[in-house]
């Protein structure tokens, strides 16, 4: 998968044809500002993948939670303000 870097001036002007390149062709293209990366234009399959991988690790943190919780018991919202010291 090729990758190519642009800065957002031209990029501005090759719009068009940069969302041609990442839709069809699977180009990434990273956007740069005064030499800096800051900003990626990729195929939409490569966002699904991103939000994928995410969605596993936000699962596997809450199975993780969830065991804690069941091994170490839970605490009410009452306590929770006593521990933390909240005046409401």
């Amino acid at each position: 998968m090729t990758t190519t870097f642009i800065n957002t001036m031209d990029a501005k002007e090759q719009f068009a044809d940069l969302i041609t390149r990442v839709s069809h062709h699977k180009e990434r293209v990273i956007l740069t500002r005064r030499g800096k990366e800051i900003a990626a234009i990729v195929p939409l399959e490569d966002l699904q993948l991103i939000e994928e991988s995410e969605d596993k690790h936000d699962l596997r943190e809450a199975i993780d939670a969830l065991k804690e919780a069941r091994n170490t018991g839970t605490i009410t919202l009452e306590q929770l303000k006593e521990e933390v010291g909240s005046g409401t």
